[in-house]
């Protein structure tokens, strides 16, 4: 699908459809600018048809209405933008999002889409892309494995307006078409089968799109990893035919970009952002085995590398001003004679030893190993991502991230960046009181504190490996995936956090 932007009149252009912006009002659609000229072609029946439809301009609320003729779209998509003046950027990503779909739905293949009605030049820049992003995240499908493909598909999406000069607005909408690209990505390694994206193949994905994306890619497999101490991350992939592998991607901006590996006279100073996903491409939960309906939706165990692979994606075509490492943690946690137990002391990278209640707690064990790769390879500050704890979950529901963080600015400026663009946080105590759940009886410390503060006492274990640095860990178990579609999220994978961390990484520079 093509996403482009051109200087003009949404109503001039001949499409299958037109999404055109309503905001609501106080009972009734208010309709202005491409809606009220829309309803003045219309003779007023377009005002008439929303009141008969109770159609008020509630955001992510969509009403077709054929033309039959009188203008040159084949049908007006309503989409409500809810009691704003200013749209925010979520406002516009649910708006245009759901127009999209009701576009699609309602057979259009080729769609004009009017700008957002912004207050002034400095709001419709973000405005638009977010406009972008919106449709690119809405109209994503992942139909690979189907027999018969959806008939409904989208082929191009144009956004017309006269109030942004023709460079300006096609670079803005490339930045938001940018973004759901890398959401995209995320979530088509989440919806893929286990038995498709395995440890070798996650890195063999890395390896495509730091090609495509000016990065630089490392990919450490089992010989490696235990040369490096990497006791905990080997053990969890014992188990599986499929080998671990640990990922290094690094991205530099500008002139750094064409010598990677060069070293500033002040590189004790230089920032560099580490992000550390949890890659477990399965999980069964080893030999401490998950229940049946427990493991069905594990191959989005792997949400967290995911992630960081998407966001990564991104920086080079977002022109991102911070320097970036990334390693994605890669293993499955399988059966079999080689697999590790209960009761087992593992090393890890850093020489802490770890105590081994459960193997299904296993997800931490990975990142142990990430964080000190990360850390001791320049990172000056930390991002885990991890579908982790189901206490999480029970937290705080689904759809929503628990946040830990050691570092205060960190965490406001991560919190700062998830509400602009649209992702819940929610954050959570690093209670250290219950770092004696963590003490181990036989080993430095135990991956498992039990049920009580499961989700804080799995960050305090993760926290045990960062090496000093200020750290953030991301909780992502209740909201990788959603059962349900949303205005811009289908049912499956949702991609999340790839936009927050675009976002913090954009303003990291600042």
């Amino acid at each position: 699908m093509e996403i482009s932007f051109s200087a003009g009149d949404p109503l001039a252009e001949t499409s299958d459809a037109t999404i055109v912006p309503v905001a609501q009002g106080d009972g009734e659609a208010v309709l202005t600018g491409a809606a009220a000229v829309a309803d003045a072609a219309l003779d007023g029946e377009l005002a008439r048809l929303a009141r008969d439809a109770r159609f008020v301009g509630a955001a992510g609320v969509t009403m077709v209405v054929p033309t039959l003729g009188r203008l040159e779209p084949r049908r007006l998509v309503l989409t409500g933008t809810g009691p704003v003046a200013a749209l925010a950027p979520q406002a516009v990503r649910t708006a245009w999002g759901a127009g999209a779909i009701a576009a699609r739905d309602a057979g259009a293949s080729s769609i004009v889409a009017a700008i957002p009605a912004a207050e002034g030049p400095l709001d419709l820049a973000p405005a638009l892309a977010a406009a972008a992003e919106g449709v690119g995240l809405a109209l994503y499908r992942f139909d690979k494995y189907l027999s018969e493909k959806p008939a409904k598909t989208v082929a191009t999406v144009r956004f017309l307006g006269t109030r942004m000069e023709p460079e300006t607005g096609a670079g803005t909408v490339a930045r938001g078409a940018a973004i759901a690209a890398a959401v995209a990505l995320a979530r088509d390694l989440v919806n893929e089968p286990a038995s498709v994206l395995t440890p070798e193949s996650m890195a063999d994905r890395a390896r495509e799109v730091a090609t495509a994306s000016g990065l630089t890619v490392e990919v450490l497999g089992p010989t490696e990893l235990e040369a490096l101490g990497a006791g905990a991350i080997t053990a969890v992939g014992r188990g599986s035919v499929h080998e671990p592998r640990l990922i290094r991607l690094r991205y530099r901006p500008s002139d750094a970009s064409a010598d990677p590996s060069r070293e500033t006279e002040n590189a004790a100073t230089v920032r560099v952002v580490g992000l550390v996903g949890k890659c477990i491409t399965f999980d069964t939960g080893g030999y401490s085995i998950k229940t049946g309906d427990g493991m069905v939706e594990m191959k989005g165990d792997m949400a967290g590398g995911a992630a960081v692979l998407g966001a990564m994606s991104a920086l080079r075509a977002l022109a991102c001003p911070v320097a970036v490492d990334a390693t994605i943690c890669a293993a499955e946690n399988m059966i079999s004679g080689a697999a590790f137990r209960p009761g087992d002391v593992l090393t890890a990278m850093n020489g802490v030893t770890i105590e081994i209640l459960s193997t299904d707690a296993e997800g931490r064990l990975v990142l142990a190993d990430g964080l000190v790769d990360a850390a001791r390879h320049g990172a000056t500050e930390l991002i885990d991502l991890a579908t982790l704890t189901g206490a999480a979950v029970v937290a705080l529901g689904e759809g929503t991230t628990a946040l830990f963080a050691s570092d205060e600015a960190l965490a406001g400026n991560l919190e700062r960046a998830a509400a602009a663009a649209g992702e819940r946080f929610w954050r959570m105590p690093l209670t250290q009181e219950l770092n004696e759940k963590i003490k181990g009886d036989v080993a430095d410390v135990k991956n498992s504190g039990g049920r009580g503060g499961g989700a804080i006492t799995a960050a305090l274990f993760i926290g045990e490996f960062v090496e000093g640095k200020p750290w953030i860990h991301l909780d992502i178990a209740g909201s990788a995936m959603t059962d349900s579609d949303g205005p811009y999220t289908p049912k499956g994978a949702t991609g999340v956090m790839v936009r927050s961390l675009v976002k913090y990484l954009e303003e990291a520079g600042a």
